[in-house]
Protein backbone atom coordinates (compact mmCIF):
# COMPACT_ATOMS: atom_id res chain seq x y z
CA UNK A 1 0.00 0.00 0.00
CA UNK A 2 1.46 3.64 -1.10
CA UNK A 3 2.17 5.68 1.23
CA UNK A 4 0.62 9.39 0.88
CA UNK A 5 3.68 12.31 0.76
CA UNK A 6 3.78 14.94 3.20
CA UNK A 7 2.86 18.20 1.72
CA UNK A 8 6.12 19.64 2.37
CA UNK A 9 7.75 17.26 0.38
CA UNK A 10 5.47 18.05 -2.42
CA UNK A 11 6.19 21.34 -2.25
CA UNK A 12 9.84 20.96 -2.13
CA UNK A 13 9.98 18.37 -5.10
CA UNK A 14 7.75 21.20 -7.11
CA UNK A 15 10.05 24.30 -6.03
CA UNK A 16 12.88 21.81 -7.82
CA UNK A 17 11.39 20.97 -10.44
CA UNK A 18 10.92 25.10 -11.42
CA UNK A 19 14.10 26.03 -10.56
CA UNK A 20 15.92 23.31 -12.74
CA UNK A 21 13.24 24.31 -15.74
CA UNK A 22 14.34 27.90 -15.42
CA UNK A 23 18.04 26.97 -15.07
CA UNK A 24 17.60 25.18 -18.32
CA UNK A 25 15.92 28.55 -19.58
CA UNK A 26 18.61 30.43 -19.46
CA UNK A 27 21.44 28.75 -20.04
CA UNK A 28 19.70 27.78 -23.36
CA UNK A 29 19.22 31.90 -23.97
CA UNK A 30 22.66 32.20 -23.75
CA UNK A 31 23.85 29.71 -25.77
CA UNK A 32 22.12 31.47 -28.42
CA UNK A 33 23.01 34.49 -27.18
CA UNK A 34 26.86 33.46 -27.84
CA UNK A 35 26.29 31.40 -30.80
CA UNK A 36 24.53 34.47 -32.18
CA UNK A 37 27.95 36.45 -32.19
CA UNK A 38 30.23 33.71 -33.15
CA UNK A 39 28.36 33.09 -36.42
CA UNK A 40 28.46 36.71 -36.99
CA UNK A 41 31.96 36.84 -37.84
CA UNK A 42 31.69 38.18 -40.97
CA UNK A 43 31.02 41.15 -42.91
CA UNK A 44 30.52 42.55 -46.27
CA UNK A 45 32.69 45.62 -47.57
CA UNK A 46 30.05 46.60 -49.36
CA UNK A 47 27.91 47.01 -46.24
CA UNK A 48 30.01 49.45 -44.55
CA UNK A 49 31.35 52.89 -44.68
CA UNK A 50 34.94 53.61 -43.26
CA UNK A 51 37.19 56.91 -42.97
CA UNK A 52 40.58 57.12 -41.95
CA UNK A 53 42.18 58.85 -39.11
CA UNK A 54 43.70 62.45 -39.16
CA UNK A 55 44.75 65.17 -37.70
CA UNK A 56 42.80 68.61 -38.14
CA UNK A 57 40.94 71.09 -36.40
CA UNK A 58 37.32 70.38 -35.02
CA UNK A 59 34.22 72.56 -33.80
CA UNK A 60 31.80 71.34 -31.22
CA UNK A 61 28.55 72.67 -32.43
CA UNK A 62 24.69 72.20 -31.21
CA UNK A 63 22.11 72.13 -33.85
CA UNK A 64 19.98 74.64 -34.64
CA UNK A 65 17.60 75.98 -37.63
CA UNK A 66 17.03 78.59 -39.25
CA UNK A 67 15.44 80.59 -42.58
CA UNK A 68 16.89 82.90 -44.88
CA UNK A 69 15.63 86.28 -44.78
CA UNK A 70 16.13 89.91 -46.83
CA UNK A 71 18.29 91.51 -44.49
CA UNK A 72 16.61 94.85 -45.37
CA UNK A 73 12.86 94.09 -45.81
CA UNK A 74 10.51 97.43 -46.22
CA UNK A 75 7.33 96.86 -44.89
CA UNK A 76 4.66 99.63 -46.06
CA UNK A 77 1.50 99.66 -44.20
CA UNK A 78 -1.56 101.98 -44.98
CA UNK A 79 -1.25 105.14 -43.61
CA UNK A 80 -5.04 106.09 -43.15
CA UNK A 81 -8.46 103.86 -42.94
CA UNK A 82 -8.99 103.15 -46.96
CA UNK A 83 -9.94 100.47 -49.62
CA UNK A 84 -7.74 99.46 -52.12
CA UNK A 85 -8.10 100.99 -55.28
CA UNK A 86 -5.84 98.85 -57.43
CA UNK A 87 -2.70 96.56 -57.28
CA UNK A 88 0.03 98.20 -59.83
CA UNK A 89 2.68 95.43 -59.01
CA UNK A 90 2.99 91.23 -58.34
CA UNK A 91 5.11 89.58 -56.18
CA UNK A 92 8.02 88.42 -57.93
CA UNK A 93 8.15 92.47 -60.06
CA UNK A 94 11.69 94.49 -59.26
CA UNK A 95 10.85 98.01 -58.45
CA UNK A 96 13.00 101.36 -58.09
CA UNK A 97 12.54 104.04 -56.11
CA UNK A 98 8.95 106.36 -57.15
CA UNK A 99 7.64 103.21 -58.68
CA UNK A 100 3.71 102.88 -57.51
CA UNK A 101 2.68 99.74 -56.03
CA UNK A 102 -0.63 100.12 -54.54
CA UNK A 103 -3.37 102.53 -55.36
CA UNK A 104 -5.75 103.90 -52.32
CA UNK A 105 -9.06 105.15 -52.45
CA UNK A 106 -8.11 108.70 -50.38
CA UNK A 107 -11.49 109.84 -51.05
CA UNK A 108 -12.99 110.26 -47.47
CA UNK A 109 -9.29 111.38 -46.17
CA UNK A 110 -9.19 114.36 -48.62
CA UNK A 111 -12.33 115.69 -47.47
CA UNK A 112 -11.33 115.23 -43.44
CA UNK A 113 -8.36 116.87 -44.67
CA UNK A 114 -10.47 119.85 -46.40
CA UNK A 115 -12.39 119.81 -43.17
CA UNK A 116 -9.39 120.67 -41.10
CA UNK A 117 -8.06 122.94 -42.92
CA UNK A 118 -11.48 125.01 -43.18
CA UNK A 119 -11.20 125.01 -38.93
CA UNK A 120 -7.88 126.07 -39.17
CA UNK A 121 -8.55 129.39 -41.29
CA UNK A 122 -11.62 130.04 -39.11
CA UNK A 123 -8.94 129.74 -35.87
CA UNK A 124 -6.56 132.23 -37.50
CA UNK A 125 -9.63 134.69 -38.51
CA UNK A 126 -10.47 134.60 -34.71
CA UNK A 127 -6.84 135.09 -33.79
CA UNK A 128 -6.75 138.19 -36.06
CA UNK A 129 -10.29 139.50 -34.50
CA UNK A 130 -8.97 139.21 -31.22
CA UNK A 131 -5.92 141.36 -31.87
CA UNK A 132 -7.98 144.03 -33.58
CA UNK A 133 -10.04 143.95 -30.38
CA UNK A 134 -7.29 144.31 -28.25
CA UNK A 135 -5.86 147.23 -30.03
CA UNK A 136 -9.13 148.54 -30.22
CA UNK A 137 -9.18 148.47 -26.82
CA UNK A 138 -6.16 149.27 -25.58
CA UNK A 139 -6.27 152.82 -27.68
CA UNK A 140 -9.67 153.36 -25.95
CA UNK A 141 -7.90 153.18 -22.52
CA UNK A 142 -5.59 154.76 -23.59
CA UNK A 143 -7.51 157.40 -24.50
CA UNK A 144 -9.16 157.86 -21.55
CA UNK A 145 -6.41 157.55 -19.79
CA UNK A 146 -4.38 160.49 -21.42
CA UNK A 147 -8.13 162.19 -20.95
CA UNK A 148 -7.71 161.55 -16.72
CA UNK A 149 -4.25 162.81 -17.01
CA UNK A 150 -5.23 166.19 -18.62
CA UNK A 151 -7.80 166.87 -16.04
CA UNK A 152 -5.49 165.76 -13.10
CA UNK A 153 -3.19 168.76 -14.50
CA UNK A 154 -6.16 170.65 -14.86
CA UNK A 155 -7.10 170.27 -11.23
CA UNK A 156 -3.54 170.77 -9.57
CA UNK A 157 -3.86 174.23 -11.19
CA UNK A 158 -7.26 174.69 -9.79
CA UNK A 159 -5.52 173.63 -5.91
CA UNK A 160 -3.02 176.24 -6.99
CA UNK A 161 -5.64 178.56 -7.25
CA UNK A 162 -7.55 178.26 -4.37
CA UNK A 163 -4.14 178.54 -2.57
CA UNK A 164 -3.39 182.12 -4.08
CA UNK A 165 -6.67 183.18 -3.70
CA UNK A 166 -7.27 182.07 -0.19
CA UNK A 167 -3.51 184.11 0.54
CA UNK A 168 -5.16 187.04 -1.25
CA UNK A 169 -8.10 186.73 0.78
CA UNK A 170 -10.63 186.41 -1.28
CA UNK A 171 -11.08 182.79 -0.81
CA UNK A 172 -11.99 180.11 1.41
CA UNK A 173 -10.00 177.06 3.63
CA UNK A 174 -12.81 174.86 2.27
CA UNK A 175 -12.27 176.04 -1.39
CA UNK A 176 -8.70 174.35 -1.18
CA UNK A 177 -10.01 171.60 0.05
CA UNK A 178 -12.55 170.52 -1.96
CA UNK A 179 -9.79 171.81 -5.14
CA UNK A 180 -7.91 169.21 -3.09
CA UNK A 181 -10.85 166.34 -2.55
CA UNK A 182 -11.32 166.62 -6.67
CA UNK A 183 -7.41 165.93 -7.79
CA UNK A 184 -6.70 163.13 -5.24
CA UNK A 185 -10.42 161.51 -6.67
CA UNK A 186 -8.90 162.09 -10.34
CA UNK A 187 -5.32 160.54 -9.50
CA UNK A 188 -7.16 157.42 -7.95
CA UNK A 189 -9.27 157.45 -11.03
CA UNK A 190 -6.27 157.33 -13.11
CA UNK A 191 -4.54 154.82 -11.01
CA UNK A 192 -7.70 152.82 -11.90
CA UNK A 193 -7.82 152.95 -15.17
CA UNK A 194 -3.73 151.77 -15.47
CA UNK A 195 -4.45 148.55 -13.35
CA UNK A 196 -7.40 147.88 -15.91
CA UNK A 197 -5.29 148.82 -18.78
CA UNK A 198 -2.88 146.20 -17.50
CA UNK A 199 -5.76 143.85 -16.26
CA UNK A 200 -7.33 144.23 -20.18
CA UNK A 201 -3.76 143.77 -21.66
CA UNK A 202 -2.85 140.55 -19.95
CA UNK A 203 -6.49 139.06 -20.48
CA UNK A 204 -6.45 139.35 -23.98
CA UNK A 205 -3.35 138.37 -24.72
CA UNK A 206 -4.23 134.91 -22.96
CA UNK A 207 -7.35 134.94 -25.13
CA UNK A 208 -4.96 135.40 -28.34
CA UNK A 209 -1.78 132.84 -26.89
CA UNK A 210 -4.82 130.25 -26.45
CA UNK A 211 -6.29 130.45 -29.62
CA UNK A 212 -2.86 130.55 -31.11
CA UNK A 213 -1.88 127.63 -29.26
CA UNK A 214 -5.16 125.83 -30.80
CA UNK A 215 -4.37 127.15 -33.77
CA UNK A 216 -0.91 125.31 -33.56
CA UNK A 217 -2.37 121.82 -32.26
CA UNK A 218 -4.94 121.97 -35.40
CA UNK A 219 -2.22 122.87 -38.21
CA UNK A 220 -0.47 120.31 -37.03
CA UNK A 221 -3.11 117.44 -37.00
CA UNK A 222 -3.55 119.02 -40.84
CA UNK A 223 -0.12 118.81 -41.59
CA UNK A 224 -0.17 115.08 -39.95
CA UNK A 225 -2.85 114.22 -42.33
CA UNK A 226 -1.17 115.68 -44.79
CA UNK A 227 1.68 113.63 -44.22
CA UNK A 228 -0.92 110.57 -44.19
CA UNK A 229 -1.86 111.48 -47.52
CA UNK A 230 1.36 111.95 -49.31
CA UNK A 231 2.27 108.33 -47.84
CA UNK A 232 -0.73 106.71 -49.04
CA UNK A 233 0.84 107.01 -52.81
CA UNK A 234 2.23 103.22 -51.90
CA UNK A 235 5.42 103.93 -53.75
CA UNK A 236 8.78 101.89 -53.50
CA UNK A 237 11.40 104.14 -51.60
CA UNK A 238 14.60 101.50 -52.58
CA UNK A 239 15.57 99.79 -55.55
CA UNK A 240 14.74 95.29 -55.14
CA UNK A 241 11.63 93.01 -55.19
CA UNK A 242 8.00 93.53 -54.35
CA UNK A 243 7.69 89.86 -51.98
CA UNK A 244 4.28 90.74 -51.03
CA UNK A 245 1.11 92.79 -52.16
CA UNK A 246 -2.09 92.98 -50.66
CA UNK A 247 -4.26 92.41 -54.17
CA UNK A 248 -7.88 92.60 -52.51
CA UNK A 249 -9.02 95.11 -54.81
CA UNK A 250 -11.84 97.50 -52.86
CA UNK A 251 -11.58 95.97 -49.54
CA UNK A 252 -11.12 98.16 -47.02
CA UNK A 253 -7.74 98.18 -45.05
CA UNK A 254 -7.22 99.74 -41.52
CA UNK A 255 -4.37 102.34 -40.47
CA UNK A 256 -1.35 99.91 -40.02
CA UNK A 257 -2.12 96.95 -42.24
CA UNK A 258 0.39 95.58 -44.56
CA UNK A 259 -0.17 96.57 -48.29
CA UNK A 260 3.18 95.45 -49.69
CA UNK A 261 7.06 93.91 -48.56
CA UNK A 262 10.26 95.09 -50.78
CA UNK A 263 12.96 93.32 -50.41
CA UNK A 264 16.51 94.16 -50.95
CA UNK A 265 17.86 90.58 -52.32
CA UNK A 266 21.48 91.67 -52.69
CA UNK A 267 21.72 90.99 -48.92
CA UNK A 268 20.67 88.25 -46.96
CA UNK A 269 20.80 87.21 -42.91
CA UNK A 270 19.66 84.00 -41.38
CA UNK A 271 16.70 84.15 -38.09
CA UNK A 272 17.50 81.13 -36.58
CA UNK A 273 15.61 78.88 -33.69
CA UNK A 274 16.51 76.58 -31.05
CA UNK A 275 15.05 74.56 -28.43
CA UNK A 276 15.34 76.49 -24.58
CA UNK A 277 17.30 73.24 -23.86
CA UNK A 278 20.05 74.55 -25.39
CA UNK A 279 19.70 78.43 -24.46
CA UNK A 280 23.13 78.09 -22.04
CA UNK A 281 24.66 77.46 -25.41
CA UNK A 282 23.26 80.96 -27.01
CA UNK A 283 24.77 84.27 -26.91
CA UNK A 284 25.42 87.30 -29.22
CA UNK A 285 28.93 86.72 -30.81
CA UNK A 286 29.24 82.86 -30.75
CA UNK A 287 29.99 81.59 -34.31
CA UNK A 288 27.36 79.82 -36.47
CA UNK A 289 27.65 77.25 -39.30
CA UNK A 290 24.63 77.59 -41.62
CA UNK A 291 24.60 74.49 -43.79
CA UNK A 292 23.19 74.75 -47.45
CA UNK A 293 22.97 71.37 -48.74
CA UNK A 294 26.34 70.22 -48.99
CA UNK A 295 27.88 73.67 -48.71
CA UNK A 296 27.92 75.92 -45.68
CA UNK A 297 28.43 79.61 -45.27
CA UNK A 298 30.05 81.22 -41.47
CA UNK A 299 28.66 83.90 -39.44
CA UNK A 300 28.09 84.98 -36.16
CA UNK A 301 24.96 85.58 -33.71
CA UNK A 302 24.03 89.15 -33.59
CA UNK A 303 20.60 89.34 -31.68
CA UNK A 304 18.96 86.71 -29.42
CA UNK A 305 15.40 87.07 -28.46
CA UNK A 306 14.70 87.78 -24.55
CA UNK A 307 11.58 85.68 -25.11
CA UNK A 308 11.13 81.91 -25.49
CA UNK A 309 7.98 80.62 -27.18
CA UNK A 310 6.35 77.08 -26.87
CA UNK A 311 10.03 75.90 -26.24
CA UNK A 312 11.50 77.64 -28.61
CA UNK A 313 14.19 80.78 -28.48
CA UNK A 314 14.36 82.74 -31.81
CA UNK A 315 17.40 84.83 -32.88
CA UNK A 316 19.45 86.69 -35.58
CA UNK A 317 22.60 85.91 -37.87
CA UNK A 318 25.38 87.98 -39.81
CA UNK A 319 26.71 86.28 -42.53
CA UNK A 320 30.71 86.79 -43.42
CA UNK A 321 29.02 86.08 -47.02
CA UNK A 322 25.66 87.96 -47.14
CA UNK A 323 25.65 88.05 -51.15
CA UNK A 324 26.15 84.99 -51.76
CA UNK A 325 24.46 83.18 -54.78
CA UNK A 326 23.14 79.97 -52.48
CA UNK A 327 20.87 82.44 -50.31
CA UNK A 328 17.47 82.31 -51.60
CA UNK A 329 14.38 83.86 -49.31
CA UNK A 330 12.41 81.54 -47.44
CA UNK A 331 15.11 78.70 -47.69
CA UNK A 332 15.17 76.26 -44.81
CA UNK A 333 18.60 75.80 -43.83
CA UNK A 334 20.67 73.84 -41.03
CA UNK A 335 22.49 76.02 -38.49
CA UNK A 336 25.24 75.27 -36.30
CA UNK A 337 26.16 77.17 -32.92
CA UNK A 338 30.17 76.40 -32.63
CA UNK A 339 30.74 75.98 -28.92
CA UNK A 340 34.22 75.36 -28.92
CA UNK A 341 37.20 74.77 -30.96
CA UNK A 342 40.07 72.36 -30.81
CA UNK A 343 43.54 72.47 -33.15
CA UNK A 344 45.62 69.55 -34.51
CA UNK A 345 43.57 66.51 -32.79
CA UNK A 346 42.68 63.49 -34.33
CA UNK A 347 39.42 63.36 -36.15
CA UNK A 348 37.52 61.21 -38.13
CA UNK A 349 34.43 61.47 -40.29
CA UNK A 350 31.24 61.30 -38.13
CA UNK A 351 28.69 58.38 -39.27
CA UNK A 352 25.95 56.25 -37.19
CA UNK A 353 28.90 54.55 -35.55
CA UNK A 354 29.05 57.31 -32.95
CA UNK A 355 25.87 57.35 -30.75
CA UNK A 356 26.98 60.36 -28.48
CA UNK A 357 28.49 58.49 -25.14
CA UNK A 358 32.03 59.71 -24.26
CA UNK A 359 33.51 55.91 -24.04
CA UNK A 360 32.31 53.78 -27.42
CA UNK A 361 33.34 50.39 -28.86
CA UNK A 362 34.44 51.11 -32.21
CA UNK A 363 35.99 49.05 -35.85
CA UNK A 364 39.18 49.66 -36.58
CA UNK A 365 39.74 48.06 -40.34
CA UNK A 366 43.29 45.94 -40.35
CA UNK A 367 44.88 43.55 -42.65
CA UNK A 368 41.10 42.37 -43.93
CA UNK A 369 39.11 42.33 -40.64
CA UNK A 370 37.53 44.59 -38.02
CA UNK A 371 38.93 44.94 -35.08
CA UNK A 372 36.62 46.21 -31.96
CA UNK A 373 38.61 49.05 -29.94
CA UNK A 374 37.18 50.75 -26.95
CA UNK A 375 37.93 54.48 -27.07
CA UNK A 376 36.95 57.94 -25.98
CA UNK A 377 35.08 60.69 -27.63
CA UNK A 378 36.15 64.27 -27.36
CA UNK A 379 34.00 67.36 -29.53
CA UNK A 380 32.04 66.27 -32.48
CA UNK A 381 30.14 68.35 -35.06
CA UNK A 382 28.21 67.05 -38.10
CA UNK A 383 30.87 66.25 -40.35
CA UNK A 384 34.02 65.35 -37.78
CA UNK A 385 34.36 63.33 -34.59
CA UNK A 386 37.13 63.79 -32.39
CA UNK A 387 38.83 60.43 -31.30
CA UNK A 388 41.40 60.61 -28.06
CA UNK A 389 43.13 57.38 -27.83
CA UNK A 390 42.92 54.25 -29.07
CA UNK A 391 43.56 54.37 -32.54
CA UNK A 392 46.04 56.21 -34.48
CA UNK A 393 46.43 58.58 -37.13
CA UNK A 394 46.32 56.29 -40.71
CA UNK A 395 43.88 54.16 -38.92
CA UNK A 396 40.87 53.31 -40.92
CA UNK A 397 37.77 53.47 -38.93
CA UNK A 398 33.79 51.78 -39.73
CA UNK A 399 31.68 54.44 -39.67
CA UNK A 400 28.71 53.11 -40.47
CA UNK A 401 26.50 51.17 -37.75
CA UNK A 402 28.13 48.22 -36.08
CA UNK A 403 25.61 47.76 -33.38
CA UNK A 404 24.39 44.24 -34.09
CA UNK A 405 28.27 43.10 -34.11
CA UNK A 406 28.77 44.53 -30.72
CA UNK A 407 29.30 41.27 -29.06
CA UNK A 408 32.00 40.47 -32.02
CA UNK A 409 35.59 41.02 -30.52
CA UNK A 410 36.69 40.34 -34.26
CA UNK A 411 35.10 39.93 -38.47
CA UNK A 412 36.46 39.18 -41.33
CA UNK A 413 36.05 41.46 -43.98
CA UNK A 414 34.71 40.12 -47.54
CA UNK A 415 34.63 41.34 -50.52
Amino acid sequence: MDKELAPEIITKRKNKNIIIGLTAVAVLAFSVWLLRGYLKSSIKRADITTAKVEIGNIENTVNASGEVLPEFEEVLTSPIAASIKSALMDAGSKVKPGQSIITLDKSATETEFAKLQFQLETKQNEISKLKLDLNKSFYDIKSNNDIKQLRIANLTDAVENAKRLFKAGGGTREGIEQAELNLKVAQLEKKQLENEIRNKQQTMQIEIKEAEIAAAIQKSDLNELQRKLNLANIVATRNGVVTYVNKNIGATVSTGEILARIADLSSFKVAGSIADNSLDQLRSGVPVIVRINDDQLRGVVTNVSPSVQNGVASFDIRLDERNSKLLRPNMKVDVFLVTATRSRVMRVANGPAFKGPSVQDIFIVRNGKAERRTVHIGLSNFDYVQILDGVQPGDVVITSDMSEYKNSTELTIKD
